[in-house]
Parts: C-alpha cells; structure tokens; sequence
C-alpha cells in the first residue's frame, strides 16, 4: 500500500474538518492513513480452472429424435393388465372376434372426434354391443426440424386417453390395438362391460 505524501495527508484532514457526518451515532468508514499499520499482502487467488468451450448438440450423439409417441402409446397398452376373459382376449387380439360396430374418426379434428366417441360408445352401449371398432389412423408423418416437437397421429394417441376417463371409462372393460385385419395400428378395439 502506498504511503501518502505530506501534501495528500493535508488535503485529506482538511477535507474531513470540512464534510458532514453521515448522522447520529455514525462515524466515519475510513480510518485515519495516519493510524493505517502497514498490512500484508493479500494472497494472490489461485487461477480458475478451466472450463471446455460448449458447442450446441455436443452431447445430443449420433441418432436423431423422431419425437415417435406410438411406440410408447403402444408399450402402454400392452402392459394394460387384462380386465376381460383371457380366451376372449386372445381371440380378440388375434383378430378372430368380429367388432359389432365400427367408428371411423379420419379426418375429424379433436373437437368433433370426442363428442364423436362419446356418443359412439355410449349409443352402442345403450343397444347392448360388446365389441366396437375406433379406426384413428396412423397419423401422417412430416419433417420435424424445428426445436419444438409437433406430435403426428394426434387422434391415435388421444382416443386411449379419452377411454381411460369418465364418462367413458366406467363402461369400458378393455382397450387393445386392433389386430391387422381391422386396421393395425390405426384403431383400438373397445370391449365394453355388460
């Protein structure tokens, strides 16, 4: 630390004779260079380590996302436990049972295919149908490039969910994927509860 000169010192009690307390009680901060002991050095700190420069996608690896939700949506439905007769849902997942009535939702927006659904299952179940047919599709595939995923089969993966809740889930025994011969991946079987 620098000493101060005898004209610095001067300045310095001639400007404190001068300058207003900070208030009651309050004293000045800063001590008198006159009364300062000479302090040591601060250890100089020790340099930061350094960091790898970042570049965007460095961990994102090799394979690109497709943002696929069917395979998901399918696991989910498999591991459903089975609320129905066993034979029956062997039968049914095979594709040998015939569905009484079929409900086709191509094209319909999610606004139109719910009340859509609603009143299907509800209107079969009135006319006491067990097994019923939702064809969703498969849902059209498109570029996805953009940071924000868009969703393809948005239909097939919401009629699962609207099944799941009331007031439809009360009178459904069980969902499954329909087996190949009644549309595959693009519809759902709906066994409804007698």
């Amino acid at each position: 630390m620098r000493r101060l000169s005898e004209a610095d010192r001067a300045a310095w009690n001639a400007y404190r004779k001068t300058a207003d307390p900070l208030g009651r009680g309050m004293r000045d901060v800063r001590p008198d260079p006159d009364s300062d002991p000479a302090r040591p050095a601060p250890a100089p700190r020790p340099a930061p380590a350094t960091v790898p420069r970042f570049r965007i996608a460095q961990a994102a690896g090799g394979t690109r996302s497709t943002h696929d939700v069917m395979a998901p949506l399918a696991q989910r439905l498999a591991a459903q436990p089975v609320t129905m007769d066993a034979k029956a849902f062997h039968r049914l997942k095979a594709g040998k049972l015939r569905p009484e009535a079929k409900l086709d939702l191509h094209g319909m927006t999610l606004e139109v295919a719910h009340p859509e659904l609603i009143d299907f299952v509800q209107s079969c179940r009135a006319r006491g149908k067990r097994l019923l047919l939702v064809v969703t599709g498969k849902g059209k595939r498109r570029a996805d490039d953009g940071p924000i995923p868009t969703r393809f089969g948005v239909l097939k993966h919401q009629v699962p969910q609207w099944l799941r809740m009331p007031p439809l889930s009360p009178m459904i025994l069980q969902v499954a994927q329909a087996h190949r011969s009644h549309g595959g991946e693009g519809a759902y079987y709906v066994y409804l509860r007698r």
